[in-house]
């Protein structure tokens, strides 16, 4: 294990929850954008929520443990990434009654981004929360090997 493992292991959390910031931004910035993308049929469709999807890199939880206790491994994760970004397709474009708006239909609704304002604001947080627990991480480590440097001297 190198020294400098839990500080690649903080990097790869800051990196990851820097992007999943962004995907939040950019829904909540699209939250009203009815024209995002064109289906099939040439009709524009409403922005569709995205989300991130993290996995640990490296050996899995199990895995670890596992070996930890079969040869007193002090060896640790690897830290984690994004595997992708997904649009939400469970929640269904929102129905808003605008018969003044441009993309409204026949009746008079308009079909509205599948974005919750609410929602976005608990996953910004969420992911604030742990990009600071990261960064608290980092500068353990940082003030340990520091402080290992100076045993040195």
């Amino acid at each position: 294990m190198s020294i400098f493992h839990s500080i690649n292991t903080s990097g790869s959390g800051l990196t990851a929850q820097r992007l999943r910031m962004d995907v939040i931004s950019s829904n909540i910035a699209n939250m009203d954008t009815t024209r995002a993308t064109v289906n099939e049929n040439g009709e524009y469709e409403p922005y569709q929520r995205k989300m991130t999807v993290f996995q640990q890199r490296g050996e899995g939880f199990s895995t670890l443990l596992q070996s930890a206790r079969n040869s007193q491994s002090t060896r640790g994760g690897s830290g984690v990434r994004v595997t992708e970004i997904t649009e939400d397709e469970t929640e269904p474009f929102k129905l808003v009654y605008n018969p003044n708006h441009p993309d409204a239909n026949e009746e008079g609704y308009v079909e509205m981004p599948n974005v919750d304002p609410l929602k976005e604001m608990v996953d910004m947080m969420s992911a604030t929360r742990s990009y600071e627990a990261n960064v608290t991480a980092l500068n353990a480590s940082k003030t340990m090997l520091m402080k290992a440097l100076e045993i040195g001297r």
